[in-house]
């Protein structure tokens, strides 16, 4: 894929760059080893100092960055704004608690006693040159939410962004510059995806995050095995989102829809199969049809707009190729919201709703990364487990129950990074976020992430006697 911003909403190609030459990238990879062996040995007072003067500079940008956004992958303006808001509270919370989260662990005197030492301790040390594989669905949150916790922990960052993004990426790393980080501390790498592999072996680079596809984590974590490099890998996900009795049917009906078609329904953590206990099926799905015909589709610009059109042709291509698949096989419509006229050559695709689906469909084992839904009858309690873990992916899951007993019983045996009761999936800073199975491993945000680019280094003193 070249790098440039292709305008989704019209098919136009707006800005193209070249990719970094070699010369280029060694010389970014010096700069980062430069910046690291000094940045490592600044305190949390002045880390927090400089993240805290990118998130201000973040708020006084944030009509700008989420008009590029909106013009780079198509997300609606109004999530766009947010997803630059949510990217400021994240580096204040992180400039906050990084000095809790990462301070030192003592273990208990008896334990140092029987360890037979005088003193013992744990300490996080930054591992050095993190390499940050980034997805193009949420551009500038995908990259906060590893760039906060890094840069806070002491490592530098080199960011490899999605290439239909490249503004975006360009953007962040003039944020983090403009702040006052140390030359070499984040640097952007326009390079394609060919080249991630050279980067990834270099010495100088210490560890990798990657956000995207199943085949995008194997090759990452092929090459970081060899390595022998640490990796975070977030994949793919296609979520549960499961109705029973005890549901407010209609409030889960009204999330069901926000849970699918958030930033137009290409979310790994997006609800996408509907699982729907027989007592509530119908109920449930005549109000989610309902409010899924109703959604106001066009310009991702226009305040109005609640769904724009997919981020690429391909991608467009392939979610059609999921829902020909699967109706050829069987599966009913229960909606296809008609595209209104004047979109022009946009990438949109219409909100659908199917169901009839067999395990014979490829949509049933597939992410379908944009506005379909899938629904499924399930007969009983067992019967919603046993399908909400049909599926290769593990990300999280979203259960609309009030039994305690019911909530137990998903808490203990879903396979997934994440249990949602009467609500929709969302990530915080304050809460691990990642995924099992297909979806990868390690876990972004809270402690547990910012832990993972952390040498967790054991010190043992015995005093002279």
């Amino acid at each position: 894929m070249a790098i440039a911003t292709v305008n989704p909403a019209t098919g136009q190609t707006l800005r193209t760059f070249e990719p970094y030459s070699a010369t280029a990238v060694e010389q970014r990879l010096a700069r980062a080893e430069a910046a690291f062996a000094q940045y490592r040995l600044t305190d949390f007072a002045r880390r927090a100092q400089l993240l805290g003067r990118a998130a201000e500079l973040l708020d006084a940008d944030r009509e700008t960055i989420a008009r590029l956004m909106t013009t780079e992958m198509g997300k609606p303006l109004t999530a766009a704004r947010a997803e630059a808001a949510k990217c400021a509270k994240a580096m204040r919370w992180y400039a906050e608690r990084a000095p809790e989260l990462l301070a030192d662990e003592h273990p208990s005197p008896a334990d140092v006693q029987d360890a037979g030492a005088s003193r013992a301790w744990v300490r996080y040390r930054p591992l050095g040159v993190v390499l940050a594989v980034m997805p193009w669905n949420f551009p500038l949150w995908q990259v906060v939410r590893f760039a906060a916790p890094a840069l806070m922990a002491g490592n530098v960052g080199l960011l490899k962004h999605a290439s239909n993004v490249p503004q975006t990426a360009l953007y962040l790393e003039d944020l983090f510059r403009g702040a006052g980080f140390p030359d070499g501390c984040f640097q952007t790498l326009l390079i394609d995806s060919g080249t991630v592999a050279e980067v990834l072996r270099d010495p100088r680079v210490a560890a990798a995050t990657l956000t995207g596809s199943e085949g995008a984590g194997r090759a990452v974590a092929s090459v970081a095995g060899d390595e022998v490099k640490k990796t975070v890998l977030e994949l793919g996900g296609s979520d549960p989102f499961v109705v029973l009795p005890s549901a407010d049917v209609e409030a889960a009906a009204r999330t069901a829809v926000t849970a699918r078609v958030q930033n137009n329904g290409q979310s790994c953590i997006a609800a996408k199969r509907f699982i729907v206990h027989a007592e509530v099926y119908e109920e449930f799905a005549t109000a989610f049809v309902s409010r899924m015909s109703a959604l106001r589709i066009g310009d991702p610009m226009d305040e109005a707009t609640e769904i724009g059109p997919l981020a690429t042709r391909q991608g467009r291509e392939e979610l059609g190729a999921l829902v020909a698949d699967a109706l050829a096989q069987g599966a009913l419509v229960e909606c296809e919201v008609e595209l209104p006229p004047g979109l022009g050559e946009g990438w949109y695709f219409p909100p659908t709703v199917l169901s009839g689906i067999t395990g014979k469909m490829r949509i049933h084992h597939e992410e379908a990364f944009g506005p379909v839904a899938t629904l499924y009858r399930a007969e009983d309690l067992d019967h919603a487990v046993e399908l909400a873990n049909d599926t290769p992916f593990g990300l999280s899951s979203n259960v609309w129950t009030t039994d305690p007993a019911e909530q137990e019983r998903f808490v203990r045996d879903v396979q997934a990074g994440g249990v949602f009761f009467n609500g929709m999936t969302a990530s915080h800073p304050a809460l691990p976020f990642g995924g099992v199975r297909r979806s990868g491993y390690g876990r972004e945000l809270s402690g547990h992430g910012i832990r993972e680019f952390c040498n967790a280094t054991t010190v043992w003193v015995a005093d002279e006697r």
